[in-house]
């Protein structure tokens, strides 16, 4: 169980407050990230809960509401949505709904406006839309404090972290099942930490430490047998579609059941990419010694310092797996797209790339939603950058809810990859773990 140093908790919202009293309903995109924010917001007093899992009826009634111009996770989001104001006893003067938004030609800008359309259309139009801005580093949330923003971002650099522990022990794991139980394990100790922080920034911090200390030693419990043997994938593309298993098809897990180990870009890395953003609209609209110019700095060191933090619990099981600062990532991407030209997930995805490469990965796995423009810019890169790269094998999966033979296309890529990892010019750094081979610790302890 979760330990606590006491419990000094101060619910943010009172009465007044227009989420008070109502349900958030926030999509869910990635694996234990939507679990982590909602506990924040209980942890404010405001209710929140993930969308339920998507399925055959997720696509059936996001399909009646879309024309097929929307991208893959716009009919997902809303299909998700529309399940919930089906459901019994639905009131909607107390549920909202979260999408975020953002500027520029991307379709995602349009989901939040699409979704209150589709809701008025549906006679939903009682419910809130909540869309914090990316321009705004996603701090606009209501009127909350800068409190809540700390322990989000805190929650959601800590789920990067479990799904990075996840996705390191899976693939070696002696006992199928046993990392998906430390993980779910990890998850549960971390949101119930979470909602019983305390609103003391440095007593919360060694708690939510602690909890991740917790599932450092669940992962190091589960038997697996570290070999060295597989290829290491990296993973990138649009957010929501790279992080949302059911969007796509659980490509990972298939990259693993055909041998590979997947690396995945994560959540923080557009958070701290959409800070930069912000400083650099800032300056451009001439605010370069505002206020606003001094709070979105500040945040962003803070959001940095924390995240040094966290992270650091997990040196040695992250050698090797060191995740790049924005800054690293906009540079290997700027021989290949006009900074500040090009903005989005095109310009990470290809920065991102290069760093995988450089760091001894053996391909690289595009992730994005069919017609999406950020995925066909990249890939229209992608040759160039292969070249560069000592023609590491790079590879776009797009997704629309139409099956297709992904066992066959993830064995054929694993093939180039394992060619390509025989000849690669860079060379992988492998953590000590691999090094001291299998482990066979029982899990009965690991789970408590």
């Amino acid at each position: 169980m979760p330990i606590r140093e006491h419990r000094c908790v101060t619910r943010k919202v009172g009465a007044h407050h227009p989420l008070a009293g109502k349900t958030v309903y926030i999509p869910d995109m990635a694996q234990g990230s939507v679990e982590a924010l909602c506990a924040v917001l209980r942890w404010m007093g405001v209710e929140a809960l993930p969308t339920p899992p998507s399925d055959a009826h997720t696509l059936e009634l996001g399909g009646k509401c879309t024309s097929g111009d929307e991208c893959f996770p716009a009919k997902i989001t809303t299909g998700d949505f529309l399940k919930i104001a089906q459901q019994p006893g639905f009131d909607a003067r107390r549920t909202v709904f979260f999408m975020g938004t953002t500027n520029g030609p991307c379709r995602f800008g349009q989901y939040a406006p699409f979704l209150r359309k589709v809701l008025r259309e549906q006679g939903h139009g009682d419910i809130q839309v909540l869309s914090p801005h990316g321009e705004h580093g996603y701090s606009d949330f209501q009127d909350f404090d800068t409190a809540f923003v700390r322990t989000a971002w805190r929650a959601l650099v800590s789920a990067d972290i479990l799904r990075k522990l996840l996705l390191q022990t899976r693939p070696y794991e002696m006992l199928p099942g046993m990392a998906d139980r430390a993980f779910r394990a990890s998850l549960d100790d971390f949101c119930e930490t979470v909602e019983q922080s305390c609103s003391d920034s440095a007593c919360q911090m060694r708690s939510l430490s602690a909890s991740l200390l917790r599932a450092r030693a669940r992962f190091r419990a589960v038997p697996a047998r570290f070999d060295g043997s597989r290829p290491l994938i990296g993973i990138v593309g649009e957010i929501f579609c790279r992080l949302n298993n059911f969007s796509n098809q659980d490509l990972v897990r298939r990259l693993e059941a055909q041998g590979a180990e997947c690396w995945m870009s994560d959540i923080a890395e557009w958070i701290a990419y959409t800070n930069m953003e912000e400083v650099r609209n800032l300056r451009l609209a001439g605010q370069s010694w505002s206020w606003e110019m001094m709070k979105s700095k500040l945040r962003a060191r803070i959001q940095h310092a924390d995240e040094r933090a966290l992270g650091s619990l997990f040196a040695e099981d992250f050698a090797g797996y060191e995740e790049p600062d924005v800054e690293e990532v906009l540079k290997l991407a700027r021989p290949y797209l006009p900074f500040p030209g090009a903005e989005g997930e095109t310009v990470i995805s290809v920065g991102r790339s290069g760093y995988l490469a450089l760091h001894g990965a053996d391909g690289i796995v595009d992730i994005s939603p069919f017609t999406c423009m950020n995925g066909v810019v990249s890939e229209a890169i992608y040759p160039k950058l292969r070249r560069d790269y000592g023609g590491i094998p790079i590879r776009n999966f797009y997704f629309d809810g139409q099956q297709s033979d992904l066992d066959r296309d993830t064995a054929i890529y694993l093939e180039l990859a394992q060619s390509y990892r025989k000849t690669k010019p860079y060379e992988r750094l492998y953590p000590s773990r691999f090094s001291r081979g299998s482990r066979t610790s029982s899990m009965q302890p690991a789970l408590r």
